[in-house]
C-alpha cells in the first residue's frame, strides 16, 4: 500500500516537471504540424488527381458525344444500313478503347432512359432512372469519387444542336439551341490514384518516423538545455542551505532566473541582517543582564571585605543593590513583552475603545513624573475618537512615547499630545521640547537596546527596549509610526492606527 502511494506521489511530481512539459511542447510543436502537413498534401494531391482525371475523361467523352450526334447513333441504333453499321462499329470501338484505357464502363442512355450501349454488355435494353441521369437530362453535369471502392462516376450529356431558321428561311447561328437527347454514364477506375497515394504514404511514413526520431532527440536536448539554469539555481541554493557558501547567486541565462536569483539574494541578505541582529541582540541582552549582576557582585564583595560596616553604609549599599535588582527585573519584563510582541500569531484583544478617555488616563498617571521634572504636559483633542484596538498594547504605545518625551526633556520644558482622526485612521502625536535626536541616529532608534544618549542613559533609566516594543505594538494594529527630530530642539512622534481593525 505504501509503495503504491509512493509510486503515485513520484508520478505526480514527475508530471509537474518543467523539463517534461518543455519536452511535450516541443514534441507537439514538431509532430502535429508535420502530421497535418502530410494529410494536407495527400488530400490535396488526391483532389487534384481526381479533378484532372475527370477533366481528361470528360473531354474525351464530349468528343464521343459529338461523334454520336454526327452519326445519328441514338436515333439509328437499330438501322441495318451498311454506312451506319460501319460508323457504329467505329464508335463502339472508340467506346471500348476508352473503357479499356481507363478500366471503366460506359453506358449510353437515350431520352427514353433506355441503355442502348453498355461496354460491359450486361445492361443494354434496360431502363435506368437515377438521380445523376435525371439531373444530366436537366443540364446538370455531375461527378462523384468513391474513395472506398476507388472509382469515379460521371455523367456527360449528349447534346444535339438545333439551328432555327430566320425570316429569310436560312439557318442562323445566333438562333442555335441545344437539345439533350442522351446521357453517357461513365465509371472509370481510380486505382492508379490509389496506388500513387499508397506509395506516397509509405514514403511519408518513413519520413515521419525519421522526423519523430529527430524531434524526440531535439526535445530531449532542448528540455535539458532550457531547464539547466534552474538546475544551477537549485544547486546554488542547496550550497547556501548546506553552509558551503554564503555568496550571492547569479544565473543570468534568462530574465526569469535573474529575478529568482535577485529574490533569493534579497532573502539571503535579509537572513544575514536578521542573523546579525540576533547575534547583536544576544550580545546586548548578555551585556544588559550582566551589568546589574556585576554591580550587585561588586557591592556585595565590598560589604564582605569590610569589617564592622556602619549601618548607614550597609543601608546605602543595600539600596544600590535593590536598585540594580529592579533594573534587572525591568530588563527581563521588557524582554518578555518584546518577545510577545514579536510573535506573528499574537492574539489581540480587540474592542471598541474611547481613545480620548484612554489618553487622559495615561496622562494622569504620567503627570507626577512630569511635575517632578517641571515639564508641562498639554493634551489637545481635535474630535472624539472611538477605534477598534487592544487597550493594553495601545496603552504601552502611548505610555512609552509620552514617558520618553518627559524623561528626555529639559527643565521647564513642555510635552504636547494631540489626538485627531479622519474617516480611516486616528493619529496620536507627541511633540516635546527635549534634547532631540541626531539625524544619523533616527534609523536606529527602534533597535533593541539602542540608546541615543548613552552617557545619560543610566541616569535617566530605561532598558533601551521601549521604542522597539512600541513599534511592534503599532505594527500589530496594522498602523505606522514616524518621527521627526532636530537635535537640541525636540522631537515629534506620530502614530497612525486604523479606526477599524482588519485581521
Amino acid at each position: 500500500m505504501l509503495s503504491k502511494i509512493g509510486y503515485r506521489i513520484k508520478t505526480i511530481i514527475f508530471l509537474k516537471s518543467l523539463r517534461l512539459r518543455i519536452f511535450v511542447i516541443v514534441m507537439l510543436a514538431g509532430i502535429v504540424p508535420a502530421v497535418c502537413l502530410r494529410y494536407g498534401i495527400m488530400n490535396n494531391y488526391e483532389e487534384q488527381a481526381v479533378e484532372q482525371r475527370i477533366a481528361t475523361v470528360q473531354n474525351q467523352l464530349m468528343v464521343l458525344a459529338n461523334h454520336l450526334i454526327s452519326n445519328n447513333y441514338l436515333t439509328n441504333y437499330q438501322s441495318k444500313e451498311q454506312s451506319f453499321q460501319t460508323s457504329k462499329e467505329v464508335i463502339n470501338a472508340e467506346l471500348e478503347m476508352l473503357s479499356s484505357l481507363y478500366e471503366g464502363r460506359v453506358l449510353i442512355i437515350n431520352n427514353n432512359y433506355k441503355v442502348i450501349k453498355d461496354t460491359y454488355g450486361i445492361s443494354e435494353g434496360k431502363i435506368i432512372i437515377s438521380e445523376e441521369v435525371l439531373k444530366c437530362f436537366l443540364g446538370q453535369n455531375s461527378s462523384h469519387y468513391d474513395k472506398e471502392h476507388g472509382y469515379i462516376e460521371m455523367t456527360t450529356p449528349i447534346v444535339r444542336t438545333i439551328r432555327n431558321a430566320d425570316d429569310s428561311g436560312k439557318n442562323s447561328n445566333k438562333a442555335a439551341s441545344g437539345e439533350i437527347v442522351g446521357v453517357m454514364l461513365t465509371s472509370v477506375t481510380g486505382e492508379n490514384i490509389v496506388a500513387t497515394l499508397d506509395k506516397m504514404n509509405r514514403k511519408a511514413d518513413i519520413l515521419e518516423l525519421i522526423l519523430v526520431v529527430i524531434i524526440i532527440s531535439l526535445a530531449i536536448v532542448l528540455s535539458g538545455v532550457l531547464t539547466r539554469p534552474f538546475h544551477k539555481i537549485t544547486l546554488s541554493i542547496n550550497e547556501v542551505k548546506e553552509g558551503y557558501s554564503d555568496k550571492e547567486i547569479s544565473v543570468p541565462d534568462y530574465i526569469e532566473t535573474e529575478r529568482i536569483a535577485d529574490a533569493f539574494n534579497q532573502l539571503l541578505g535579509r537572513m544575514k541582517v536578521l542573523d546579525d541582529s540576533r547575534q547583536e541582540f544576544v550580545a546586548n541582552v548578555s551585556h544588559e543582564l550582566k551589568t546589574p549582576m556585576a554591580s550587585i557582585k561588586v557591592l556585595a564583595e565590598s560589604l564582605l571585605s569590610q569589617e564592622d560596616v556602619p549601618a548607614e553604609l550597609y543601608r546605602e549599599f543595600m539600596e544600590d543593590m535593590a536598585s540594580e535588582i529592579d533594573r534587572e527585573n525591568q530588563i527581563i519584563t521588557d524582554l518578555l513583552a518584546l518577545v510577545k510582541m514579536d510573535k506573528k500569531a499574537q492574539a489581540l484583544n480587540i474592542a471598541a475603545l474611547d481613545i480620548n478617555h484612554l489618553t487622559e488616563l495615561i496622562l494622569k498617571r504620567l503627570r507626577p513624573l512630569a511635575r517632578k521634572k517641571d515639564v508641562e504636559v498639554v493634551f489637545e483633542s481635535m474630535r472624539p475618537v472611538v477605534a477598534e484596538v487592544d487597550e493594553v498594547k495601545l496603552s504601552i504605545v502611548m505610555t512609552n512615547l509620552v514617558e520618553n518625551a518627559i524623561k528626555y526633556n529639559r527643565e521647564h520644558g513642555w510635552v504636547k499630545v494631540t489626538l485627531d482622526a479622519d474617516h480611516q485612521y486616528f493619529s496620536f502625536r507627541v511633540s516635546d521640547s527635549g534634547m532631540g535626536i541626531p539625524q544619523e541616529e533616527l534609523g536606529h532608534i527602534y533597535e533593541r537596546f539602542y540608546r541615543v544618549d548613552k552617557s545619560h542613559s543610566k541616569e535617566i533609566g530605561g532598558t533601551g527596549l521601549g521604542l522597539a516594543i512600541t513599534r511592534s505594538a503599532v505594527l500589530a494594529h496594522k498602523g505606522t509610526i514616524n518621527v521627526e527630530s532636530t537635535e537640541g530642539e525636540g522631537s515629534v512622534f506620530v502614530v497612525k492606527i486604523p479606526l477599524t481593525y482588519i485581521a
